[in-house]
């Protein structure tokens, strides 16, 4: 070896050395399951980065402010809007079934649709009145007789097929919709645990995991809820739906449908 290559040697020996020992820093990512949104740098600004108790109250407070409301009766018209059919401009799809059926054939009938309350007005006893009552974030469109079967029942998995609707299950005291529908669901119920906090005149309304809530505030099963918000990940129908909210209705967005991973964030 030369005088010059036992130099070169050295050198490179002494800069090992010294970075025996040392830890490169780890690369950052961003946490599993994160969704990035247009709205994220405006609307949900005070929301992003944040969990738990402090996400929840953040997002209560930006559904809630400069909200506008309607009154049940102009509901109807408003469903015909955002639950019309993406393959039919003249009919609305409904919820539990997945039937395109006619704008013109709401009312009470049978064969008619429905206004349904996701979160059944019962389970806090708010009625129609225009808030919880008519808030079309949890209002779909629902075959009158799917509609009865379901009820005020808490969602969970289980139960006997429900007729006209199929894929859909019940039992004594629970309704479990179809694969394609439970993250609506899901994403509906978990969205009015977070909008209604009782400081408005309503009920403070909570997701729990019970199935016996009867006429109290509380909607379960909240664990089967999460499975359903997971399992069936929000479509362009729900994002078309809750644009049109947002734009023409009510002013406000459901969170969980721009943020799924949100309902694992609070919950």
């Amino acid at each position: 070896m030369s005088v010059a290559q036992r130099g070169r040697w050295k050198t490179w020996a002494a800069i090992s050395a010294a970075l025996v020992g040392l830890t490169l820093p780890a690369l950052t990512a961003a946490p599993a399951g994160a969704t990035t949104n247009a709205y994220d740098s405006t609307y949900y600004k005070n929301a992003v980065g944040k969990t738990g108790t402090s996400l929840k109250s953040s997002l209560h407070t930006i559904i809630s402010s400069d909200t506008r409301k309607i009154s049940y009766d102009a509901v109807w018209n408003a469903l015909k809007t955002t639950d019309q059919d993406p393959a039919n401009s003249a009919n609305v799809l409904l919820l539990y079934s997945g039937t395109s059926r006619s704008k013109a054939l709401n009312g009470g009938d049978v064969g008619d649709w429905n206004r349904e309350h996701v979160w059944a007005q019962s389970h806090g006893s708010f009625g129609t009145s225009a808030g919880p009552g008519t808030d079309l974030h949890h209002l779909r469109a629902a075959d009158v007789q799917v509609n009865s079967i379901r009820g005020n029942k808490d969602f969970d998995n289980g139960g006997s097929a429900v007729s006209g609707a199929p894929g859909s299950y019940t039992d004594s005291n629970s309704f479990e919709p179809r694969d394609s529908d439970k993250g609506d669901v899901a994403r509906m119920v978990l969205y009015m645990a977070v909008r209604y906090e009782g400081g408005d005149g309503f009920p403070d309304l909570e997701a729990n995991d019970s199935t016996t809530n009867g006429s109290v505030p509380y909607l379960g099963r909240i664990s089967v809820l999460k499975q359903w918000n997971e399992q069936d990940p929000p479509s362009a129908f729900e994002e078309r739906r809750n644009d049109i909210i947002f734009n023409s209705y009510q002013g406000n967005r459901n969170p969980f449908i721009d943020h799924p991973e949100w309902v694992e964030a609070i919950w």
